[in-house]
């Protein structure tokens, strides 16, 4: 990477780094999915002492790893060496809410989100029912 990170990775930068790799999936950031991202760091908890200067750094991460061969997995490996386990869920919870933003889910953002359930080994009954909230919490008239 071009430009090193201050810091080691926060449980909150593998969270948003996450979610804008679920959004950069489709090689389509919609504006849909920025305010949902926008919208959950500035309102959950989990990200009240987050530093906001911090998501472009992510974005930039993300979008490098993105254009290198094996940057998804890279991408996993500090994931999953930064975040710990107690929050695979929270991760997921995340990116299904970005995906399902929206109201579509592209094939990329369904293979990305099969790659995270399988990365974080997460229980396939809790995938589905953390899908099924998602999918309730951004459902239309």
């Amino acid at each position: 990477m071009s430009q090193q990170i201050p810091h080691p990775l926060t449980p909150q930068d593998c969270l948003v780094a996450v979610m804008i790799a679920v959004s950069a999936s489709d090689e389509d950031i919609r504006t849909a999915e920025l305010v949902t991202i926008e919208a959950l760091v500035n309102n959950l908890p989990i990200f009240a002492t987050y530093d906001l200067d911090r998501m472009k750094l992510m974005s930039q991460m993300v979008f490098e790893l993105f254009s290198e061969e094996d940057g998804l997995d890279a991408l996993f490996g500090l994931i999953r060496d930064n975040l710990p386990e107690r929050l695979f869920e929270t991760a997921y919870a995340l990116s299904c809410d970005v995906a399902a933003a929206d109201g579509a889910l592209t094939e990329s953002e369904l293979r990305l989100l099969e790659e995270i359930r399988f990365e974080l080994d997460l229980d396939r009954l809790h995938a589905a029912a953390i899908e099924r909230g998602a999918r309730a919490r951004h459902m239309t008239i």
